[in-house]
């Protein structure tokens, strides 16, 4: 969203005139023989080696000199920073000067110890040297220099970068150490990767990569990469780090996790290798006409039954009424709607209760709503003897406070009220017992961006707020199916925004999921990526059904990139997952409508 720029103006001029003031930036001879340039790869020319950015990338052109530089575009909730920790003296001055492209750039140090310094321009079409000094203070020994936009202004360019003034002290020449070499892979399951290397002299701590994209960072020599895919090649690299910055990279090794054995946890494991998840209409009526549970054909393998709905959006009492035969006049009876679930079943088929919809608002405010929905899900389940959940809370049904916003430890009520149900839920009914869920983009991959109300407030609290559920729920989730209609416009891992109509917001949209992300461009809280068998693809059976329909043509396109890296278009996804569990549709009634185009074309792909 637009903020308010800060009152900078003022500050540039006292920087200026500071500056202008010949004691302020004169240095004596002798001491100027003994500066140097502390920062590290201030030219860009080792891509971002030593920088850590909120966003940003570096560019062959346009360049300031040598042959790279910086770009970086902000968002709404990013000033797409980047930030370098150097080592300095006390009592010493410095010069921090770089040059820039772009609208409200800024460079700037923090950590002086004798008052924070900054200079920025406005707009500068061309090339721009920004330049401003400062004295460290009596025990100051690091400071943190930065360059960054504007929220929600255009993208920037920076160069030749420098912090000119002594070394610091016991760092000789200020280096960052060696890059590691022998990098080795270990012990590998379905899910991880153990790493080791050996020590480095004068490294302090060592940062891992996974296919290019920051992991963990580690004290020792050894690291294991956990929430990967199973059977997928990934790629590591380790960095080593001091007061200095951080080294190149080391030399990658590739490893291969294992099949998982047919999917882990969640009850996924009797499911087919590649799975058709739709939705049955079986408490409303609607255009696309009432469908027996007995005539939906058997290329369907999980089968939702939609809805359960609460009888207060915070009561957490949860009821499932089926179609009247007022609305409904070929409803079956409820004996036969049972014998239809057996008989799903025996023909290894899973039945589910599907809670929320568009009008089933639930939150699970207190303790109290959280064991009613307990309690009242069970009778469901007992009730018409079903193998699981599914859970499609939709509008208002979960977001986040303002003070929760880390979604490892989440603290809002609505949040860990519910993920306590379901966890109970889970134990009670033992291994088998199936659990899905179905949020909406707005929930999940737009966390990506922004969540919560962001760390300047005045988001909307509901973005990226099922993350949490989600991370908490991963070893016993069966399936998430987002979604990935009725969406607006969302940022893909390549920084651009993909909307719905073609294979394109499908394949971004999955990548997302089965690579894992940084959640509000925060490179050091990365929501993990999921299975590739626990993720099927939310998709509409027909134009009728919802906005985003896609044909066939565009669905096929869509398995044959992320299933085999073909077919892809623009989007280059991160990796390519045979595993992928499956396409998941609402509904099925609006595929009888359009004379089960999106199951005939599901079973022509998978066979």
């Amino acid at each position: 969203m637009d903020r308010a720029r800060p009152p900078r103006p003022l500050l540039a001029l006292l920087t200026a005139v500071a500056l202008a003031v010949p004691g302020v930036t004169a240095l004596s001879s002798a001491a100027r023989a003994a500066d140097a340039d502390v920062l590290t790869n201030g030219g860009f020319e080792s891509g971002l080696t030593g920088w850590t950015c909120t966003a940003g990338t570096t560019v062959d052109s346009p360049v300031h000199s040598g042959s790279s530089a910086l770009q970086a575009t902000p968002a709404g909730s990013d000033d797409a920073q980047c930030t370098q920790t150097v080592t300095v003296q006390p009592n010493a001055t410095y010069t921090l000067s770089g040059y820039v492209r772009g609208s409200y750039v800024y460079l700037g140090a923090t950590g002086t110890g004798t008052g924070d310094v900054s200079t920025w321009t406005q707009s500068a079409p061309d090339w721009q040297q920004l330049s401003t000094t400062f004295t460290t203070g009596a025990t100051t020994t690091k400071v943190t220099v930065y360059t960054h936009g504007w929220y929600g202004t255009g993208g920037y360019d920076a160069d030749d970068i420098s912090l000119v003034g002594p070394g610091g002290s016991g760092t000789g020449t200020g280096q960052p150490p060696a890059a590691p070499a022998g990098l080795t892979a270990g012990s590998v399951t379905a899910s991880s990767v153990a790493l080791s290397w050996p020590a480095v002299t004068g490294a302090t701590s060592y940062t891992v990569y996974r296919d290019g994209v920051k992991s963990q960072t580690v004290t020792g020599t050894s690291a294991t990469v956990t929430g990967l895919s199973a059977a997928t090649a990934y790629s590591f690299q380790v960095t080593a780090s001091n007061d200095a910055g951080e080294s190149a990279k080391s030399a990658a090794v590739t490893a291969t996790t294992g099949t998982g054995g047919g999917g882990g946890g969640g009850g996924s494991a009797d499911l087919p290798t590649h799975a058709l998840v739709g939705y049955l209409h079986s408490s409303f009526a609607n255009g696309s006409g009432y469908t027996r549970l007995a005539d939906v054909p058997d290329s369907w393998d999980v089968i939702d039954l939609a809805f359960g709905e609460p009888t207060s959006p915070t009561s957490g009492d949860v009821h499932f009424t089926r179609c009247p035969v007022t609305d409904c006049p070929n409803a079956e009876s409820d004996a036969d709607f049972k014998a239809a679930i057996k008989a799903k079943q025996a023909a290894g088929k899973k039945v589910l209760i599907s809670i929320g919809g568009q009008n089933g608002q639930v939150q699970l405010t207190t303790t109290a709503a959280r064991d009613a929905f307990v309690s009242s899900v069970s009778n469901i389940i007992d009730t018409w003897g079903l193998d699981g959940l599914d859970i499609d809370f939709e509008g208002h049904s979960l977001s986040l406070d303002t003070n929760d916003t880390d979604f490892k430890n989440p603290t809002t009520p609505v949040i860990v009220n519910l993920i306590s149900a379901l966890k109970t839920l889970k134990a009670k009914y033992g291994p088998a017992f199936v659990l899905t869920m179905a949020p909406e983009t707005f929930f999940v991959q737009n966390g990506y961006q922004y969540y919560g109300t962001g760390k300047w407030g005045g988001q909307d609290p509901r973005c990226g707020a099922y993350l949490p559920v989600i991370h908490a729920l991963r070893d016993d989730l069966t399936l998430l199916h987002v979604q990935d209609y009725n969406s607006g416009p969302i940022m893909g891992l390549d920084n651009q925004y993909h909307s719905m109509g073609g294979a394109d917001f499908h394949i971004a949209m999955t990548d997302m999921l089965l690579t894992g992300f940084p959640v509000a461009g925060d490179p050091n809280n990365v929501f993990p990526p999921l299975r590739p068998d626990q993720v099927a693809i939310g998709m509409p059976a027909s134009t009728e059904a919802g906005n985003g329909y896609v044909a066939p043509a565009e669905v096929t396109k869509t398995l044959d990139c992320l299933t085999k890296k073909t077919n892809c278009g623009s989007y280059q996804t991160h990796g390519t997952w045979p595993a992928l569990r499956g396409l998941m549709t609402w509904s099925v009634n609006w595929d009888r409508y359009a004379n089960w185009e999106f199951q005939k074309n599901f079973d022509a792909y998978f066979g």
